[in-house]
């Protein structure tokens, strides 16, 4: 079964779930090692088409998830923005958790169409979906998302920092961090 359809639109983007046609774009973005810079690899062609059909299957299930994102002037394949609810569970933060976040191919870094398409990803998450909260993850060092991350009111949570269950234990990039959003109209929240 599918989940409704569920589009976004921003100035610059449209946000939609995947298609087949989306799958080598989506691998050639996750082998360039730019790209994937701050992850534990870049990802074979296997490893990006399952991690495609984890997102089109968690959308089916939760109704919401990562869209992958197209330039609204050409549809150009512009990377993959969105939610989720957390797959690993970080210590010390309550579950379920809904997670954004954002990946865009090398020659749309430095656009401001991460933070563009995480904006509306919250603004869905929080008037449409009415969490209370959302959270975004990365590696310490990966200053580009955490600048993301501010520019949206995100506060860091240095409490919450956590070696990341899925790299490699002596890995650069095992620590990281985790940034909190909490929606202002939630009755949720304590």
């Amino acid at each position: 079964m599918t989940a409704p359809h569920l589009q976004l639109e921003t100035p610059r983007l449209i946000l939609r779930p995947g298609r087949d046609s989306d799958r080598a774009p989506y691998a050639a973005m996750n082998a360039d090692p730019l790209v994937m810079t701050y992850f534990a690899s870049t990802m074979t062609s296997d490893e990006s088409d399952a991690s495609f059909t984890r997102f089109q299957d968690a959308y089916d299930r939760d109704g919401f998830g990562f869209l992958v994102a197209e330039l609204r002037w050409t549809g150009a394949f512009a990377g993959i923005i969105g939610a989720q609810t957390m797959r690993d569970v970080v210590p010390n933060l309550p579950q379920p958790a809904v997670e954004i976040g954002w990946r865009l191919p090398r020659a749309l870094h430095g656009q401001g169409l991460g933070t563009e398409g995480a904006r509306a990803t919250v603004d869905f998450c929080f008037n449409t979906l009415k969490l209370p909260e959302v959270v975004a993850i990365t590696a310490l060092g990966n200053q580009p998302s955490r600048h993301i991350m501010e520019k949206l009111g995100m506060v860091h949570r240095p409490d919450l920092d956590f070696d990341h269950p899925r790299i490699p234990v002596g890995h650069p990039h095992l620590r990281h961090t985790l940034y909190q959003l909490r929606n202002p109209t939630s009755t949720q929240l304590n």
